[in-house]
């Protein structure tokens, strides 16, 4: 069993399938049956149209950091070992829904308004599988 000490989501009827496809390192995204738009954070109903037909579509992760925030100090006892730390709003190239998540694997100050990334994966637990996002290095021929 993996020790995480810091908070975890809990999977609720309307997410669990996102947390199952994040097990798998699968970003799954809610589309609307009805509408065809993209929403995320998950939920039963529509928010544009109402409608509660949905369908689970696969992102390929990639997005832009459309804002951000460094922390500095660590916001209770069990985050002093994490800061800084980055806790930034993407948006999802491929569907253009904004998920609020962590930039990791590149200091703080590298970070910027419009840095391309990339969905990552982070096993928390046996349970728990929480996306992140690093920055997309474009490789060189």
């Amino acid at each position: 069993m993996l020790d995480y000490a810091r908070i975890l989501p809990i999977p609720n009827p309307d997410s669990v399938r996102f947390w199952e496809g994040c097990k798998k390192e699968i970003l799954l995204i809610q589309q609307c049956e009805n509408c065809g738009k993209y929403r995320y954070e998950p939920r039963a109903v529509c928010p544009y149209c109402l409608s509660s037909s949905v369908r689970w579509a696969e992102s390929d992760g990639k997005g832009k950091v459309y804002s951000f925030v460094i922390y500095r100090y660590a916001p209770a006892p069990k985050w002093t070992d994490e800061v800084p730390y980055v806790v930034a709003l993407i948006e999802l190239k491929d569907c253009s829904v904004r998920m609020v998540s962590n930039i990791i694997n590149c200091a703080p100050e590298e970070v910027k308004i419009g840095m391309d990334v990339v969905a990552c994966f982070e096993k928390a637990t046996e349970e728990i599988t929480l996306v992140k996002f690093r920055p997309l290095l474009l490789e060189k021929n």
